[in-house]
């Protein structure tokens, strides 16, 4: 089941005579079906475009009509790209440049000027993209026939990377409490944030929170805490009759009554602060760990930029493997370099290994009793960390292509959810860049998601992206740092 539209266009032109726009019509809607089949999302085609007129007419109706993820635009013939000024000008869902034609070999011997006019994407779309260039209009261009695996698996990752942009775009952020005090990389500017991104972030004072927790009934509860013994393993002290069995009732109670507040509110991502509890007896970890595995974002110490990413990536690939997350502490042993990353509780149980553990344990911050929480260590494989920072006169993206490697020893008393991986190209490359950047500590780790995506995102979002991977030095890295400060200053004085 797919979610979200993407319309197909087909420019043309009148010349070429009402026989050649049937033949147009035809084969562009081979390849919207061709699409269709192969990508997820519903790919609609739209009537093939001649006029100035109709072509604003569909640029104004993919930006307004809710579920239209963005658009793929093909110059099947040759579209006079004075057409398509006034339409570009006014398109805000994202866009998609496909270079391509309808056969994939040429008939040599029966090539006439009739397959010439009609076949001349080659033509078309270098006017196209000459006015989308002119008009500096954000786009990914693709190249290449429908057929071919390739070109459809770059497609797929932009209509990921669309579903994401649609859902920060009309994203609603809670805020319990403010900041963690004193601390500045989670600062920003909100309203910034929902100029660039659509992200609407307000703050509720925690005990407006605890006022839905605590009316929760019995029943509910009973019927989660049922669920989790279906789910997880659970440690016999929090059982059904053991020791710290109240303790686990009131981590359900936090979840049902976060649920229901997020809920009413039309909230899909939030934020908690251990600094400001209000009148709850626990900070909220099962719950948090929980809502994250349903596509919330969340971050903590009032984090809503990471918060932001978190549900963002979620909404990419629904039930993919991408977890709240920040950087902890290193292994520096030579050639054995790892970074262990975790947090006080609150990490995602879609990247789990295994079963996670339901278990109880101190927390040394907080003030409050001892809360309950999920523990497990996350798969291994590739995966990619990304966080947010807000500079002052713009937002930047720093993204590092990783490896999540198994612990190099067990952990027994670490009694958290925890990710232990190698970074791209080294730890102390990647550490210098991410650094340079400005990169955040709390970060998004997802091995649902990668670096194309995620340039795609930076691209329909307007904002800056640093990737560190395998190809980065610390030189080059810290030259492409100081071009794009002038690149981006420059910026604001032209193009969109």
């Amino acid at each position: 089941m797919s979610d979200g539209e993407v319309w197909f266009l087909t420019g043309s032109q009148g010349l070429y005579g009402p026989e050649t726009l049937e033949q147009v019509a035809s084969q562009s809607r081979e390849i919207a079906a061709q699409l269709d089949a192969t990508i997820d999302a519903d790919v609609v085609w739209q009537p093939v475009l001649t006029t100035a007129e109709q072509i604003l007419d569909v640029c104004r109706r993919a930006s307004s009509t809710p579920g239209v993820l963005g658009v793929i635009t093909w110059m099947h013939t040759f579209s006079p790209a004075k057409m398509w000024i006034a339409g570009l000008d006014t398109l805000r869902a994202p866009l998609l440049h496909l270079h391509t034609q309808h056969n994939v070999e040429l008939p040599w011997s029966e090539i006439d000027m009739d397959f010439m006019n009609l076949n001349q994407a080659a033509h078309g779309d270098r006017e196209f993209g000459f006015i989308e260039s002119r008009l500096g209009v954000p786009r990914k261009t693709v190249a290449g026939h429908v057929s071919n695996p390739a070109v459809i698996k770059k497609i797929a990752t932009w209509v990921r990377a669309a579903r994401g942009y649609d859902a920060m775009r009309t994203l609603k952020l809670a805020r319990f409490g403010d900041n963690m005090r004193d601390v500045a990389v989670t600062e920003g500017d909100k309203v910034e944030a929902q100029l660039r991104f659509g992200v609407s972030v307000n703050t509720y004072g925690v005990n407006d929170l605890v006022a839905v927790v605590d009316q929760i009934g019995d029943e509910e509860i009973d019927k989660l805490v049922k669920e989790y013994a279906d789910t997880y393993e659970i440690s016999p002290e929090l059982a059904v009759g053991g020791d710290r069995h109240d303790s686990l009732r009131y981590g359900a109670r936090i979840e049902l009554g976060l649920r229901q507040f997020l809920t009413e509110g039309g909230f899909k991502a939030f934020t908690s602060n251990f600094e400001d509890l209000g009148g709850l007896r626990q900070l909220p970890g099962l719950a948090v760990q929980r809502l994250m595995a349903d596509g919330y974002g969340f971050g903590g110490e009032g984090d809503w930029k990471t918060s932001v990413l978190v549900h963002t990536l979620k909404a990419m690939v629904p039930g993919g493997a991408t977890s709240f997350m920040e950087d902890y502490t290193y292994d520096l042993t030579p050639g054995n370099e790892v970074i262990l990353g975790a947090h006080m509780l609150e990490v995602c149980p879609s990247i789990a290994a295994g079963t996670p553990r339901l278990e109880i344990h101190p927390l040394g911050i907080g003030g409050r009793e001892d809360p309950v929480r999920l523990v497990f260590d996350a798969a291994p494989g590739p995966a990619v960390v990304l966080g947010l920072a807000d500079l002052g006169e713009r937002f930047r993206l720093v993204a590092n292509e990783i490896e999540v490697v198994p612990p190099t020893a067990p952990l027994p008393k670490l009694p958290v959810a925890r990710a232990v991986w190698k970074p791209a190209p080294s730890l102390e490359t990647s550490a210098e860049c991410w650094l340079t950047a400005g990169g955040p500590h709390h970060t998004v780790l997802s091995s649902s998601v990668g670096a194309e995506e995620l340039a795609d995102l930076a691209e329909m979002a307007g904002t800056e992206l640093l990737v560190i991977d395998a190809a980065t030095t610390t030189r080059s890295f810290t030259k492409e740092v100081r071009w794009n400060q002038a690149y981006h200053r420059l910026a604001r004085g032209f193009g969109r």
